[in-house]
């Protein structure tokens, strides 16, 4: 048995908070994506967005399946935390617009990269 703890969920930001957060964002097909501790597994997590705080603190919005059913819920969570962890980078820098390439609220659908020919006529079929 594990003594990692799950992570703990952050509130939304309030007004007595102080200035809004900055708010930074990536390509839906190029985040940059963490590892939440839950039920036991560490689960993959899409990052949605990397809030920073007036007070120093930095929040990551994430996608993640905390059960592994294929539930995907967002959560937000302060880092760092034992139950995070860093999985992967992105190639791409993050950006404080809000385009519709760098929304966050539809997933991109998760393929493997083609390998071999890609036009059918090199197959022969």
């Amino acid at each position: 048995m594990s003594t990692i703890p799950e992570p703990e969920t952050s509130r939304p930001w309030r007004a007595e908070d102080g200035p809004p957060p900055e708010v930074w964002t990536w390509p839906r097909g190029d985040r940059p994506a963490l590892r939440v501790w839950s039920a036991g597994r560490w689960r993959y997590a899409p990052v949605m967005a990397r809030q920073n705080w007036a007070d120093g603190t930095v929040r990551y919005q994430v996608e993640v399946d905390l059960r592994g059913h294929t539930s995907i819920t967002a959560r937000t969570y302060e880092w760092p935390q034992p139950g995070l962890r860093v999985c992967h980078g992105s190639g791409s820098e993050p950006s404080r617009t809000a385009d519709e390439q760098r929304e966050g609220g539809s997933r991109a659908p998760h393929r493997r990269p083609r390998t071999g020919p890609q036009n059918p006529s090199a197959t022969g079929r």
